[in-house]
């Protein structure tokens, strides 16, 4: 199953971080433990059309289409372009500096977003964007 949209480019990234995620049990289950937190990742194209990913790190360790898994809700929702959050995926961009920036706007426990860089350093040698 895809999680790409052609009409938000950077939504590659999510196929590649769930095969991450997906790829080794001892990767999740650390991803897991140290996360404990659902994700969300409010992405806006360049027509303006908003789109929405979740990383479940908290249960099952994937990622999946819309703002959280069905009959959860996420800890922290992340809000950005996806020309920022290709940045971000690519490590190009700080997640403090677009934050600082006025770039990314975030809802919820803030503490929680810095618990998900290390998935998305692990995607970026996978994510062509």
């Amino acid at each position: 199953m895809s999680l790409k949209k052609d009409s938000h480019p950077s939504s590659a990234a999510f196929d590649v971080i769930n095969q991450t995620l997906q790829a080794n049990e001892a990767d999740r289950k650390d991803a897991l433990e140290k996360a404990k937190a659902v994700v969300a990742f409010n992405i806006k194209n360049s027509d303006g059309k908003e789109e929405a990913w979740y990383l479940d790190l908290k249960d099952k360790g994937e990622v999946g289409h819309g703002l959280a898994p069905k009959g959860g809700k996420a800890d922290v929702t992340l809000s950005l372009s996806d020309a920022d959050f290709a940045q971000l995926v690519a490590g190009k961009a700080n997640a403090q500096r677009l934050f600082m920036g006025g770039k990314l706007k975030i809802k919820g426990n803030i503490m929680k977003a810095t618990k998900m860089e290390p998935i998305l350093k692990k995607a970026q040698g996978g994510a062509k964007l």
